[in-house]
């Protein structure tokens, strides 16, 4: 039996597709190893959000290839994408495979074995407007399921490579989403998560849906108990999409609210298209609708031309808005982007400076959350179990998204469970005593 292992670089987007091409050669009758593993092909599928995430995509093919250099190396993906004239000049690479041509990957791998041809599998991606068709039908997660609805970006943020990696925004069908998701559920699946490039524009390709539209028939199907989104612009944030969101209640409040900064002329600079005040209305209203919500974001520190002024004004406004949790980001230049050419970079000790600050900020701010919660019923969805000085939790998360850790010798595995935290922190999760 021939096998295949995967390495897996980049976004939740990524997993996905993975996912969805493991399953494709499963059918064709190949094992799948580890990809610590010997194997007959191996599968990179790359990432290039940065310059040190295209590095270490060229590092895994790299390494594939001194496992078994008898093996086919298969490099996919937005790296690919991105930078088709470097790839190709690497003699390590067997096969090519661009975005928008992973579900013919099966293919190509046979008729390279066949042949031992190299080849180049590329389209023109920022001309294209098919959604190409992957599947899943089981996910590498027990009890949460990442669902890919869109791909593709309009927004050309200054920084951002992806939407000349990944095209314009394309998005999938309504039926096929609720076909697969209706499949999930009926494996046991009781949490999705909406993900994609820009998810926020779903459908406005087709002009007669919406990502609102697209929930509410979602909630429909049978099995699902709570629906998450991967990642909101703060633009779609309306009254009226608040409103259709409460009466959906499989939604988590837990909103991904993308920011990037905090102060007005960095936003300018970074061509998002809002300012901080924007931000605040879109975050007020939906406390205004929703119990305690919490609100997670990025934020980049470092970014051209940012002023310790600037910076402050981002700190400021962070505090404000009050955050569960940030992921903090030192800006790293991306060759092929407007950013990367603007005038006053500003140097690595201040980025490490001010990104240390914003870190110590965001676990005060993750505490205050939590303990604005303590008195509130959770529902966990229970994950898996680990063992602390000899007792055993089942750790999960609320709809919250809190990572808790509820004690208990009892197999919780994929169940909701309504329990309250007592306050006390253990690993990386709080403990949570189970409501009768």
């Amino acid at each position: 039996m021939k096998s295949v292992a995967f390495c897996t670089l980049g976004c939740k987007v990524n997993q996905y597709e993975t996912d969805a091409m493991e399953e494709l050669f499963q059918k064709s009758g190949y094992a799948i190893r580890d990809f610590h593993e010997a194997a007959d092909v191996y599968v990179i599928n790359t990432c290039t959000v940065t310059n040190m995430a295209d590095r270490k995509s060229r590092q895994m093919l790299h390494r594939a290839r001194k496992k078994n250099p008898d093996a086919v190396i298969v490099a996919a993906g937005c790296y690919v994408q991105a930078s088709a004239e470097t790839i190709e000049a690497d003699t390590a690479i067997d096969l090519i495979v661009g975005n928008n041509r992973k579900g013919q990957i099966v293919d190509m791998v046979e008729e390279f074995m066949e042949r031992h041809n190299r080849a180049v599998n590329l389209i023109d991606i920022n001309h294209t407007s098919d959604y190409e068709t992957l599947g899943i039908t089981r996910v590498s997660e027990h009890t949460r399921a990442y669902i890919k609805i869109q791909d593709g970006c309009n927004q050309f943020c200054s920084y951002c490579i992806i939407p000349y990696a990944r095209g314009r925004v394309r998005s999938r069908k309504a039926e096929e989403i609720i076909a697969e998701v209706s499949g999930l559920a009926a494996a046991g699946y009781k949490e999705i998560v909406l993900t994609g490039i820009h998810i926020s524009s779903y459908g406005t390709d087709f002009g007669n849906i919406g990502l609102a539209d697209l929930v509410e028939r979602l909630a429909a199907v049978k099995g699902i108990e709570r629906i998450r989104f991967g990642s909101l612009e703060p633009g779609i944030v309306t009254e009226e999409f608040v409103r259709r969101l409460t009466r959906i209640p499989q939604i988590c409040p837990h909103f991904h609210l993308s920011l990037q900064s905090g102060c007005g002329e960095t936003l300018k600079r970074m061509n998002r298209h809002y300012t901080p005040e924007d931000y605040k209305q879109r975050c007020e209203l939906l406390r205004k609708y929703f119990d305690r919500p919490a609100f997670t974001t990025d934020v980049i520190v470092g970014f051209p031309g940012e002023t310790d002024e600037e910076f402050e004004a981002t700190e400021k406004f962070l505090e404000e808005i009050h955050f569960a949790e940030m992921h903090v980001f030192k800006y790293s230049p991306r060759k092929g982007t407007r950013a990367a050419k603007m005038p006053d970079q500003v140097n690595e000790t201040v980025k490490t400076q001010r990104s240390a600050r914003l870190l110590a900020l965001g676990e005060k701010m993750s505490e205050d959350y939590r303990k604005l919660c303590e008195k509130k019923v959770l529902e966990v969805l229970a994950e898996e179990p680990v063992s602390v000085d000899g007792e055993t939790f089942w750790t999960g998360h609320s709809r919250e998204y809190i990572k808790c850790g509820i004690p208990s010798d009892k197999i919780l595995s994929n169940q909701v469970v309504r329990c309250q935290m007592t306050g006390t922190k253990r690993e990386d999760f709080v403990i949570c005593e189970i409501i009768d």
